[in-house]
């Protein structure tokens, strides 16, 4: 991959981390999806700021159970999925669209189906 792709991954990685460090504190934004895109990107991009990134404190606290295990805890689901379906509702009442309309209900659905029985709740 070439510089500039990088470059543009840490960016991205930087900017993905912000988010989610902002989102520890304010309830509007997500926490677990913003670091997991900083840990993708940063993977990616630059080794040296995926160890660091990994060996933070946030990463410890909101991403390793995810990663190693496949798990979060139930208020991490709640969260996660409440945050998603208030940005799916948006489309799902503006549009006119039947098969967009179906289409989000179905990515709602797999949403649903993926986080009740492909990701572990633990208790914290």
């Amino acid at each position: 991959m070439n510089r500039i792709k990088k470059i543009i991954f840490v960016i991205v990685g930087f900017i993905s981390l912000l988010l989610g460090i902002i989102g520890t504190v304010l309830p509007i934004l997500p926490t677990v999806p913003f670091l997991l895109l900083t840990s993708y990107c940063f993977a990616i991009g630059s080794n040296k700021f995926e160890v660091w990134f990994k060996s933070s404190k946030i990463y410890k606290k909101y991403l390793e159970n995810f990663i190693l295990n496949k798990s979060m805890t139930l208020k991490q689901k709640i969260y996660i999925s409440t945050f998603a379906d208030i940005m799916i509702a948006f489309p799902l009442i503006i549009l006119d669209n039947l098969y967009i309309k179906l289409f989000l209900i179905i990515i709602i659905i797999f949403k649903y189906y993926y986080f009740i029985f492909k990701i572990k709740t633990i208790k914290v």
